[in-house]
């Protein structure tokens, strides 16, 4: 749906995207993710059409976003919804006519707004807020009015900016299982800008993460999370080191995902090698539907190659979190 090749942007002699390649199927929901600063919800906007771009190619249905002017940008926009971080409602209208507004907009008949909006109400869970104005809901009343705001026009594409970060942690998971489901229903392709690892790992198919206004790494959600490239260390940190590492000792990081996250899979090579190690700390989490468990553990330099190749032979990610005798089984 959406193919983006070497997309350049500048503000001011300020090189904001450096070059972005990127490709978003049909149906899926994208992640963007990165510090502030890093091009994310500039690349946004450059989607919807709200900002140029100097440079490259953006092309959606195979249609090229900067060669589109006037009445054509304004018909282009109406296939793209959009929900912002701070949600961005007309505080002197009620809930009805915020979502009614896009339509009213485009004059579309009275009958069809008022199918549509209470319609659109149900579905996001505040019908019985329709009378009430934005100044009488909560954070997260008012993201259902902003979705299904963004929904009026049925788009092809939804765009969401930072859309969680002023929600508190339980008002965000309904939000994300709403996005979810309006995706899985209506197929409607969602792009999500995050800095929130949460909801890149709760919802999103695939994940760019981008440093600098580049595109650092790049891959399925899950394909990111077990590989764990140098961006996403960056944006989330590490916690190699918490607790000090005895001398004579390797650090590992032990990764498995999917059915092998619920085996015992270290604890049986460990015995099958009579090997022992500490553990340092260990976790699950879902990814999009994956579990992923990952432990990092102490192990003694003259086990640790051993241990690895056997962990390896199951499947099981095991990197070094330390300068040790790895190198020949990197």
């Amino acid at each position: 749906m959406i193919k983006i090749v070497n997309l350049h942007k500048h503000f001011e002699g300020l090189n904001v995207l450096r070059g972005i390649d990127l490709t978003v199927e049909t149906g899926q929901i994208y992640g963007l993710a990165g510090r502030s600063g890093a091009g994310k919800s500039t690349l946004l906007r450059c989607i919807n059409g709200l900002e140029t771009y100097d440079e490259g190619s953006l092309c959606i249905d195979g249609i090229e976003v900067c060669e589109l002017k006037g009445k054509q940008i304004r018909i282009f926009r109406k296939d793209i919804g959009m929900i912002f971080q701070n949600f961005s409602l007309l505080g002197q209208l009620t809930t009805y006519r915020n979502i009614a507004f896009p339509m009213e907009c485009w004059r579309y008949k009275k009958s069809y707004i008022d199918r549509r909006v209470k319609e659109l109400a149900e579905m996001v869970g505040i019908s019985d807020k329709l009378n009430a104005y934005p100044s009488q809901l909560s954070g997260g009343q008012k993201q259902r009015v902003a979705i299904a705001r963004a929904l009026a026009m049925s788009p092809k594409l939804l765009l969401c900016d930072e859309a969680t970060s002023a929600l508190d942690p339980n008002t965000a998971a309904s939000f994300l299982n709403l996005l979810k489901q309006i995706n899985e229903q209506m197929n409607i392709t969602i792009i999500i800008v995050a800095h929130q690892m949460a909801v890149i790992r709760s919802i999103c198919h695939s994940l760019s993460i981008i440093e600098n206004g580049r595109i650092a790494a790049s891959g399925t959600v899950e394909q990111i999370f077990l590989e764990e490239p140098l961006a996403l260390k960056n944006l989330i940190g590490e916690e190699n080191n918490k607790a000090p590492k005895p001398k004579g000792t390797t650090r590992l990081k032990v990764i498995s995902s999917g059915e092998l996250a619920n085996q015992p899979v270290l604890a049986k090579v460990a015995r099958s090698l009579n090997i022992d190690f500490s553990i340092i700390s260990a976790s699950m989490e879902r990814v999009n539907e994956v579990t992923i468990q990952s432990s990092i553990i102490d192990v003694s330099d003259s086990d640790s190659v051993d241990l690895t190749q056997k962990l390896k032979e199951y499947g099981v990610i095991c990197s070094c979190l330390n300068e040790s005798a790895l190198k020949e089984s990197s």
